[in-house]
């Protein structure tokens, strides 16, 4: 009985040491993904606000891009 009690904590103790690993893990690549494919681009910015009926000036974009970037 006691055996079993020690593999059974070890099997538990394994499985949430690897979802913790592998939860930090998909986070950093997820981040690492982002920042090498930006999923929005200043092409789709001007884009967006043409739609809108707004002409858009380069500065007007740029801010636009840093605040994307502030959440990523």
């Amino acid at each position: 009985m006691g055996a079993f009690l020690i593999d059974l904590l070890q099997i538990l103790g394994g499985l949430i040491v690897g979802a913790i690993a592998g939860f930090f893990i998909a986070k950093h690549i997820f981040k690492k993904q982002l920042k090498e494919n930006p999923p929005i681009n200043e092409q789709m910015i001007k884009a967006m606000m043409s739609g809108m009926g707004r002409t858009p000036s380069q500065k007007q974009v740029n801010q636009m891009m840093k605040q994307m970037q502030k959440y990523m």
